[in-house]
C-alpha cells in the first residue's frame, strides 16, 4: 500500500506535510519521502529508508533543510519517491500510491518507440512512479497526461504532483479504489489519502474526489481539471483492514463499520447455533479488535484481551519481506495474560485470513498458555484471489493463499471450478474447506463473514465496492 499528503499554504507547508505524511505510517514501512517548492530554492527532495525507524526520526531534519509554501510527502511499501522530473511539462515532483501490473509491457512499448530509457532499480525493475511520469510526459498537459497514464496502466495509481509554480495536482485512481480528499483551512488547502490526517491538522474536508477526478490546488482554491466518474470500485479492505479507525471514506467511518461487522458475525453464529459456551471474545490485534468488540456487544459474551501485542519495538507483522521474519515478529510481540487464557474457551475475530501462518502461530501460542479451545472468526469472506490492484495480501500468486492451497489439496484438478462453493459454508465443499482449515490451524471452529454481511456493514451499494479478492470479479 502506501499513502501521501500534500499542502499549498500562505505560510510554510513543511510542518503540515511532515505530520500529515506521518499520519500515513500505518500504510507502509519501507520508504518515505518529502518534496517542497519555494521560489528562492525551487524543488527540493528528501527520501529515506524507514524499515527500521519510524518516519518522524528520519525526517526531523527537514525543518532545517527544506522550506516552501507547497510540499508533498509519501509513505511507500516499495519504490523510493517522490521523484523529481524534468520534462516537456516542466520540472515537478511526483508520488503515487498503487500498483502497476503491466510494467514490462509499458517499458518495452516506451523504449521501442524511441522515447528514452529508465533508471533501473536492483534486479532491473523500473520504479513505477518513474514509469507513470514517463506516460504523463507523453501528453501536452498534466490533465491529458494523467488520463493517458491511467488508461494505459493495468492496476491502480492515485497520483500527487508538485509543480514548479507551487501548485499541487491530485488525481484519484481511475475507478476510485483508493480515497483522495481535499481539505481547507484559513491558510490554504491540502490533499490526503487518509481523511483524518487533514482534520487532525485543522483542515476541513471540503471535497472527496470522484473516481478518476483530477484537481489542481493552490493556496487560494481548487481548480477541477477533470470531473471523473460517479462509478467507482472502492477497496472494501479500507474498512475491514488497512484503513485507520478514525478515517471516513465515502461517508462511512472505519471503526463503526467494524463494530457493525462484528455484530453481523455474532448474529450469524447465533442463527447457526455456533459460538456457545465461550468464555471470552477477543480480537487479533490491532485491526481485529473492533470487529471483536462488535461481536461481544451483540452476543453478550465478555470481551477480553487474552494477549497484548507489544508494539513499542516490534514492527507490524506484515512488514518484513521474508515469511520467516514475518513469523518471528508475529511470535515475539505476543504477550499473554495467563488468567484470561488458562482453562478458557476463547473466540477470536481477525480482520482476514491470508496465508494462515500468523493465525497458526497465535493458536499454538494460546494452547501453550493453557487455552481449552480456540475458535476463529474472519471479519471478511475467504480470500480466494491475490489482490492485483493494491497488493493488499502481498501474495505473488493465488497459491500462497491458504484457502487456495486447501482447495488444491482437496481437488487437485477440479477445485478451481468450484471456488464459489468453497466460499459458501452451506455447501459440502464449503464445509470441507472449513474442516480442513480447523485441522491445519488447530482450531475448534472457524467461520467467515459473508460477502452480503460485509457489504451491509460497510453500507455502500455492492456495485461501488471492489470485492475482487473474495469473488474474482473486477
Amino acid at each position: 500500500m502506501g499513502g501521501f499528503f500534500g499542502a499549498c499554504l500562505k505560510s510554510d507547508a513543511i510542518s503540515d506535510v511532515f505530520f500529515g505524511t506521518d499520519y500515513h505510517s500505518h500504510l507502509g514501512t519501507k520508504r518515505a519521502g518529502m518534496a517542497a517548492y519555494s521560489k528562492s530554492v525551487g524543488l527540493q527532495r528528501s527520501i529515506h529508508n524507514i524499515e527500521n525507524s519510524p518516519f518522524r526520526t528520519k525526517f526531523e531534519h527537514v525543518f532545517d533543510e527544506m522550506n516552501g509554501h507547497s510540499a508533498i510527502g509519501c509513505i511507500s511499501d516499495y519504490a523510493p519517491q517522490p521523484l523529481l522530473i524534468r520534462s516537456r511539462l516542466g520540472k515537478y515532483a511526483i508520488c503515487i500510491v498503487g500498483v502497476v501490473n503491466n510494467t514490462e509491457d509499458l517499458v518495452e512499448k516506451y523504449i521501442s518507440s524511441g522515447d528514452g530509457q529508465f533508471d533501473a532499480m536492483t534486479g532491473g525493475a523500473v520504479n513505477p512512479t518513474e514509469l507513470i511520469a514517463a506516460l504523463i510526459n507523453k501528453k501536452g498537459s498534466f490533465k491529458d497526461g494523467i488520463r493517458y497514464a491511467q488508461n494505459e496502466i493495468v492496476g491502480t495509481a492515485a497520483i500527487l504532483i508538485l509543480t514548479e509554480n507551487g501548485s499541487i495536482i491530485a488525481a484519484r485512481d481511475r475507478v476510485g479504489r483508493l480515497p483522495l480528499v481535499i481539505g481547507k483551512n484559513e491558510l490554504g488547502y491540502c490533499a490526503t489519502l487518509e481523511p483524518f490526517a487533514a482534520t487532525k491538522l485543522d483542515y476541513e474536508p471540503v471535497k472527496e474526489l470522484r473516481a478518476g477526478e483530477i484537481v489542481e490546488i493552490s493556496k487560494d482554491g481548487i481548480n477541477v481539471l477533470y470531473e471523473g466518474s460517479s462509478e467507482m470500485k472502492i477497496c472494501s479492505f479500507l474498512w475491514s483492514y488497512y484503513g485507520y479507525p478514525t478515517s471516513t471514506y465515502e461517508g462511512k467511518n472505519v471503526e463503526t463499520m467494524r463494530y457493525r461487522n462484528g455484530a453481523i458475525l455474532a448474529d450469524n453464529d447465533k442463527k447457526k447455533g455456533r459460538g456457545e459456551n465461550i468464555d471470552y471474545v477477543g480480537g487479533i490485534p490491532d485491526s481485529g479488535t473492533p470487529h471483536a468488540i462488535g461481536y461481544a456487544n451483540r452476543s453478550g459474551i465478555p470481551f477480553a484481551r487474552a494477549f497484548i501485542k507489544y508494539t513499542p519495538t516490534w514492527a507490524r507483522s506484515f512488514t518484513p519481506a521474508k515469511q520467516t521474519e514475518r513469523e518471528k515478529v508475529a511470535k515475539m510481540k505476543q504477550i499473554p495474560v495467563h488468567e484470561l487464557i488458562d482453562g478458557k474457551d476463547l473466540l477470536f475475530v481477525d480482520d482476514s485470513i491470508v496465508r494462515g501462518t500468523q493465525i497458526r502461530e497465535t493458536v499454538e501460542f494460546l494452547y501453550e498458555n493453557g487455552a481449552r479451545s480456540v475458535h476463529m472468526r474472519s471479519a471478511c469472506p475467504p480470500i480466494m484471489y491475490s489482490c492485483k490492484f493494491l497488493n493488499f495480501s502481498r501474495a505473488t500468486s493465488d497459491m500462497e493463499l491458504i484457502t487456495r492451497r486447501i482447495i488444491a489439496e482437496l481437488e487437485p484438478d477440479e477445485g478451481e471450478k468450484y471456488i464459489d462453493e468453497y466460499s459458501d459454508f452451506t455447501t459440502e465443499r464449503g464445509k470441507r474447506l472449513r474442516e480442513k482449515l480447523c485441522e491445519k490451524l488447530h482450531l475448534k471452529t472457524i467461520e467467515f463473514q459473508s460477502l452480503e454481511g460485509i457489504t451491509e456493514a460497510i453500507g455502500l451499494e455492492p456495485c461501488k465496492l471492489c470485492t475482487y479478492c473474495w469473488n474474482g470479479k473486477e
